[in-house]
């Protein structure tokens, strides 16, 4: 009871610093918020200060905080922006992926299973993390952010089904039967919500906007909880019902007038990362075993290699989605964009942790490595952007003009 109630008193105070301390740091550098969150939760964790210890009240919220997460990245995806050469690219840059960190992740660990583990976390990508980031830097609607999204957007879901077909527990066909069945449900969803003007629906969400009702939030959080108790039901990733619920919210939201939209859109941004996410954040600091990191010397070796290893398993696959006329500073932006990794690795490791395929210090090293990943990576990325637009230098082949679908 006093754990939690130290909880409800310092996460919050937390919560609340870190934009404080961002928008301070931030006159000398710009530095992404998740980073203070992360940090002042170590600090307040058992590893360091020992004033919020690991509670199970702090993990129902961070789980909800989460699935919050990939709702954003599923509900904030423009599908029609990045279709064509953009999604193709990246999905062909995520297999390539797949491939190469299942074969160095086998290599690295003592178990082929423990291997698929690894392999999964090293090609992922954070969008939820990196779509504040973009939009907060003004990157989101300009053709180097649209490729970030792509990349993002087959760095995220690409490893939710890699999850969903082999970290299930499941044989391969029976996981497959299983994911076919969640995949005809979410796209008979998907055509509903995209089927006729829902008038009903958008007059109930106008009517309720500034009442106490706000049926669209309410409605937000049902599509979600359905989605994820879904999948959990199935045996699948909750995350993967999170996404799935972004995509079909986005659809039916959509559909109201543009002013409507934008101020439901405000407002779920105000709960997902005014409350949820941060808490998310807060606690990967507070849960992150530091002392395991610091007293097993494998462990700290595994996490300098696994971060380098982000960079070339999913960094620089990720370069195949770039727009025509990238400069060597975009390369190198897309390069620590796309291997800025953190949610799907503290999914899969929990998972391997649960089924005995990981070990506690590869798992840590795992974490540790995107959690630096989360710290450095978007800010270095950035900090090329800004070197692009004050006139990088282009490869020899960015003239060559490359034909682009849609």
């Amino acid at each position: 009871m006093v754990d939690s109630l130290n909880a409800l008193m310092i996460v919050p105070l937390l919560a609340a610093a870190a934009p404080l301390l961002a928008n301070l740091i931030g006159r000398v550098a710009k530095i992404p918020l998740v980073v203070f969150e992360i940090v002042l939760g170590l600090i307040v964790g058992p590893s360091v200060l020992g004033w919020v210890p690991h509670s199970q009240f702090v993990d129902a919220l961070a789980n909800f905080g989460l699935a919050f997460l990939f709702f954003m990245a599923g509900n904030e995806i423009d599908f029609s922006a990045i279709k064509g050469r953009p999604l193709s690219r990246a999905g062909l840059g995520w297999l390539i992926s797949l491939a190469a960190g299942v074969l160095i992740g086998i290599l690295f660990a003592p178990t082929i299973a423990a291997g698929v583990f690894v392999g999964v976390a090293l090609c992922s990508t954070a969008l939820g993390t990196l779509m504040p980031v973009l939009r907060d830097a003004g990157e989101l609607s300009t053709p180097f952010g649209r490729a970030v999204t792509a990349v993002g957007a087959a760095g995220e879901f690409g490893p939710l089904i890699a999850i969903s077909l082999f970290l299930s527990g499941r044989r391969p066909g029976v996981a497959t039967l299983v994911l076919v069945g969640f995949a005809v449900v979410a796209a008979l969803a998907i055509f509903l919500a995209s089927r006729g003007t829902h008038a009903t629906f958008h007059r109930l969400v106008t009517a309720t906007l500034h009442t106490s009702g706000q049926f669209a939030v309410r409605f937000v959080v049902l599509v979600i909880a359905a989605l994820v108790g879904l999948s959990i039901a199935l045996g699948l990733d909750m995350l993967l019902g999170a996404f799935t619920a972004g995509v079909i919210c986005r659809i039916l939201l959509r559909g109201a007038n543009e002013a409507d939209a934008k101020l439901v859109e405000s407002k779920l941004e105000a709960v997902a990362f005014g409350f949820f996410v941060p808490i998310f954040f807060i606690n990967t600091g507070i849960t992150f075993n530091l002392t395991s990191l610091i007293t097993d010397p494998r462990a700290l070796l595994l996490l300098p290699i696994f971060l380098v290893l982000f960079l070339i398993v999913r960094g620089i696959p990720g370069t195949l989605a770039l727009p025509v006329g990238s400069t060597w500073a975009d390369r190198r932006a897309m390069v620590l964009f796309s291997a800025t990794a953190l949610p799907i690795i503290v999914a899969v490791t929990n998972i391997g942790l649960k089924e005995h395929d990981l070990t506690a210090g590869t798992a840590t090293a795992l974490v540790g490595a995107g959690m630096l990943s989360v710290l450095l990576f978007p800010l270095l990325a950035l900090g090329q952007r800004r070197r692009s637009a004050d006139g990088g230098i282009r490869p020899p082949d960015s003239d060559i003009h490359i034909p682009t679908e849609g």
